[in-house]
């Protein structure tokens, strides 16, 4: 019988121990409070289909803004109000970025932020909720909804803050904000996704 090396058996061991989880995975309320973007572990994702043939995908980091809850009210309690910096935006290609914040795209000169505020929460599940809202880009102001999903919440091991986390899809059509260059070529359509963690501040 061929023996393992003392490492890779506690290799071995090391990956049968489940990692610690310090969030709280139940469906039970979080703290009551008004929490801010924890910006460094949130980030907007987009994508937009590429003359057909692929789809094609950005981030904007950086966001700021405040969540509002208060379980006893329910999610009626909730509110939400985010933005990002469109000079942040990134697809990895410093070229196509430049153009992204022109004014022939985003104008990011003129309209330097994107701003979602909610107007309306509603459960969907256990661990979900619909939210429903308005979006600033491109210096207008146009109707969004967001199906957002509890990631979880409880206290960061590492700052010691009363975090909570959510996942947020959405779709927007860009050329309702005048966002127009190359319709129908390059999509219409740009799908949402969000992660975001939120830090409580009282």
């Amino acid at each position: 019988m061929k023996l393992i090396s003392f490492t890779a058996a506690l290799a071995i061991a090391v990956a049968l121990v489940p990692a610690p989880s310090y969030a709280q995975q139940s469906a039970t309320p979080v703290q009551a409070g008004t929490y801010k973007v924890e910006s460094n572990h949130t980030l907007a994702q987009f994508s937009v289909n590429h003359f057909g043939f692929n789809d094609f995908f950005g981030v904007i980091p950086a966001a700021t803004g405040t969540l509002v809850l208060n379980p006893a009210q329910g999610l009626a309690g909730t509110s939400l109000d985010v933005s990002l910096p469109v000079e942040r935006i990134s697809t990895t290609n410093a070229v196509l970025d430049g153009e992204l914040k022109s004014a022939d795209w985003l104008d990011a000169a003129r309209y330097p932020t994107i701003r979602f505020v909610s107007q309306k929460v509603e459960q969907t599940g256990p661990r979900t909720a619909r939210i429903t809202g308005t979006v600033s880009l491109h210096g207008v102001t146009r109707p969004m909804v967001l199906d957002a999903t509890l990631g979880g919440s409880g206290v960061n091991p590492m700052t010691k803050a009363y975090t909570v986390g959510f996942s947020a899809k959405g779709t927007i059509k860009r050329s309702e904000f005048g966002v127009t260059k190359y319709v129908p070529y390059v999509g219409d359509d740009l799908a949402i996704s969000i992660t975001a963690a939120f830090e409580k501040a009282n």
